[in-house]
């Protein structure tokens, strides 16, 4: 970073520690499409509470959604863990502390926990709200209930730090009867509205140090034993001017959803209140059983979590993985393909829709400014009024070196479980254009390599998988100077030629095919040469500017086993790094191995634990046929994610040592539900079982299948594959896994290798 340079305008992007400091497991986040919401305990968005609010459009449309019954915050009997798009959360009155409202009451006073509640939430288009209150007592009651509502129109940057010169102009308030709505107009042009329906409420100004704009009120009266039901409904929308200069609605995640431009019905659709991990996003997703209940709890949490994180995308049809909730709630290249590759298990198909949606935005031109040469596939997208005014870069991003690679990696296995042959008939330019930027734009010295350097004056700093400031270090603890050529991104490469090549032979190009597996041979022997550190026995994290190797030790060595291009000579050592000590914390791979310069347990990318980079580490081991190593640290992540609620692994957790602090620690601002997070339990299944789909054979190979620690039996149920369907039964007998075909539809075979 230049000396002149402000690290605020890094920090915010990379590891979100300048907004306070909050454990997520305390947040509640409902979500769908691209639409989601943030909440406490309560039910509650408390004004200036850790970025709480109601988000759509990379805007918070809501910023405060305060409760109150007879003027206190009710107390929770059980909160709603989120992780859905709809949940309840019962709630009880608490002891008076005061009276609200004009005049003395001849009615007696509510006793303290004698209501019983229940507030229904449905997150949509927009979010609607049913609050269901019981009269337990003996008499009847009249309650004065609050809602206290704001919209401050803050774009995601702003919410997470970064301080604006200017802002846009909120107007003032429109309220006619039971409805209010929040207007902003923006940097950008366009124009922001919340819409507020507050059923029979009377709405009314917030009083001075309430924390919001409006007061709805409703005073019910319940008889004994009788109930009252209350709803609310709140409506995003983003108007924009057309090429006439007239204004049309526009849905608030920049996509195509239903609805928008319509108010979301009050009283339509009742919440559930059984709570089920349901899909309905993902297209006839594979169930995955098994005789462990824990297991099958961390398994289901994925795939769910990768249901919810599907958003619609910036043209009609299209989908994605948003990367995490709540800071990365958007596109993101790595993200998006890594998370999808895991997911091929579950859902061939979004794959297919995140190879489309990338090259539908793949750099066509040389752009300093936004990091992009021509064929990169984006790092990041977003669709807020500070990426639209250019006061971030972060519109459409291309600051990664390792999505273009990884994006080809992508169309190769998908092509391996589908067969689709007009999918890489259609993509083939895409491909060409990535193979391009590989070879040509990625190769900043002419060596072989992918380098990269910051272009863009607001840019990312680093332009990897680790990309805090600090990550590339050597074994002194000196932070590298680019530019820097990472270990993993020459795996990619490697991964990314060998896989073009089958695909240019599928498509009749001899010539092109011949020439990738010449220049992959050629970059593993550089390779080889110039990442391998003799003395201590492992592979750099990367090459600084001046090709000096940053030899300290660290799990980017376990992407490179993964991508083929570790020679055998060295495997056993970079297996007996990953699971040695200093890296297996006992619950998964440190991204920084202990002991060195620079370690810490709490470091973003010098420490901690990452659920994906352990998974891809097992990857890794698989490949290298190192398979007792990858059953311990698939065993290690597994049974991690049972201390974190609902089974749920997050985005990254702290470092320390299993004989350290007996359970994983939080990291208080990782992202949950998190994409890559959520497809690690899925790639470690279909790693540990072995499965290679071989599509265009009709062939399904299963290579020396193991079984998760503590399972003895696992069922996997309609697994896609080349158009046909299969079913899979895996026991354990002894030290061996036997398969059983169960049911398949469909031409496919399937053998296993033990």
């Amino acid at each position: 970073m230049p000396a002149t340079a402000d690290p605020a305008r890094y920090l915010p992007h990379i590891a979100p520690t300048i907004v306070p400091a909050t454990d997520m497991g305390g947040v509640a986040v409902l979500k769908r499409g691209g639409v989601f919401l943030l909440a406490d305990a309560f039910g509650d968005i408390v004004p200036d509470s850790h970025g709480l609010g109601l988000y759509a459009g990379d805007t918070r449309v809501l910023s405060s959604l305060v409760l109150l019954l007879d003027g206190e915050r009710p107390t929770v009997l059980r909160p709603d863990p989120g992780g859905a798009d709809r949940g309840s959360i019962v709630l009880t009155n608490a002891e008076p502390r005061h009276a609200v409202g004009a005049g003395p009451s001849p009615e007696p006073p509510v006793p303290g926990r004698s209501l019983g509640i229940i507030r229904e939430r449905r997150v949509s288009d927009g979010l609607l709200e049913r609050l269901e209150l019981d009269n337990h007592v003996d008499h009847a009651v009249t309650l004065t209930v609050d809602l206290l509502v704001d919209a401050d129109m803050a774009d995601i940057f702003e919410v997470r730090g970064l301080v604006r010169r200017r802002r846009g102009r909120l107007d003032p308030i429109e309220v006619r009867g039971d409805d209010a709505v929040f207007g902003y107009l923006g940097l950008d042009g366009r124009r922001y509205r919340t819409r507020l329906r507050a059923v029979g409420a009377e709405i009314e100004p917030a009083g001075p140090g309430e924390g919001a704009a409006i007061r709805a009120r409703w005073r019910p009266r319940i008889e004994p034993g009788a109930r009252v039901t209350l709803e609310w409904s709140i409506l995003p929308e983003i108007l924009e001017a057309d090429s006439s200069g007239s204004k049309r609605a526009a849905p608030p995640s920049g996509t195509h959803v239903r609805g928008h431009g319509a108010p979301l019905e009050a009283g339509g659709g009742h919440v559930r209140r059984t709570r089920t991990l349901t899909t309905k996003n993902l297209h006839d997703p594979t169930v995955i059983r098994s005789d462990s209940p824990d297991f099958d709890r961390v398994v289901a949490r994925g795939i769910a979590d990768l249901d919810l994180l599907i958003t619609p995308g910036p043209g009609p049809g299209q989908r994605y993985l948003a990367a995490g909730v709540p800071w990365f709630t958007a596109l993101f290249g790595r993200d998006a393909i890594l998370a999808s590759f895991g997911a091929l298990l579950v859902d061939p198909s979004l794959a297919v829709d995140t190879l489309r949606v990338l090259a539908s935005l793949q750099a066509t031109a040389d752009d300093p400014d936004h990091d992009a040469e021509p064929g990169k596939i984006p790092h990041e997208v977003r669709v807020g009024e500070m990426a639209r005014t250019g006061e971030v870069p972060f519109g459409r991003y291309y600051g990664s070196a390792d999505a273009t690679p990884l994006w080809l990696v992508l169309l190769g296995e998908t092509y391996d479980w589908t067969g689709d042959l007009r999918l890489i008939e259609e993509l083939w330019p895409h491909a060409l254009a990535a193979l391009e930027w590989v070879e040509r734009h990625g190769d900043l010295g002419g060596d072989g390599f992918i380098e990269y350097r910051r272009r863009a004056p607001d840019g990312l700093v680093q332009h990897g998988w680790k990309d805090a400031l600090e990550a590339i270090r050597d074994r002194e603890g000196r932070v590298a100077e680019g530019p820097i050529a990472l270990v993993e991104v020459q795996g990619y490469a490697y991964d990314a030629r060998v896989r073009a090549a089958r695909l240019a032979r599928v498509l009749g190009d001899v010539a092109l095919a011949e020439h990738l597996e010449e220049e992959a041979r050629r970059l593993r022997a550089r390779f080889d040469a110039a990442f391998w550190v003799p003395d201590r026995g492992t592979l750099a994290l990367a090459l600084d500017g001046r090709k000096r190797p940053m030899d300290a030790i660290g799990s980017n060595q376990g992407h490179a086993l993964w991508s083929g291009v570790v020679s055998a000579e060295h495997a056993a050592a970079v297996a007996g790094h990953l699971v040695g000590g200093d890296l297996d914390s006992g619950w998964g791979l440190r991204t920084f191995a202990s002991g060195q310069p620079g370690y810490s347990p709490l470091g973003y990318h010098t420490g901690t634990v990452w659920p994906h980079d352990t998974a891809l580490a097992v990857a890794g081991l698989r490949r290298a046929a190192f398979d007792a190593q990858a059953v311990r640290l698939a065993g290690e992540l597994l049974e991690a994610a049972l201390s974190f609620p609902d089974g749920r692994l997050p985005e990254l957790f702290c470092g320390f040592g299993r004989d350290e602090t007996g359970a994983p620690v939080p990291y208080p601002v990782a992202c949950a539900p998190q994409a890559w997070a959520a497809a690690a339990p899925l790639l470690i299944v279909r790693e540990l079982l072995g499965i290679r789909p071989r599509a265009a054979e009709h062939r399904l190979d299963l290579e020396r299948p193991v079984l998760p620690p503590g399972l003895t039996d696992l069922t996997v149920t309609g697994l896609h594959v080349a158009g046909a369907q299969v079913d899979l039964r895996c026991r354990r007998r002894g030290r061996s896994t036997r398969v059983e075909v169960t049911r398949r539809t469909g031409d496919l075979t399937v053998s296993v290798a033990s």
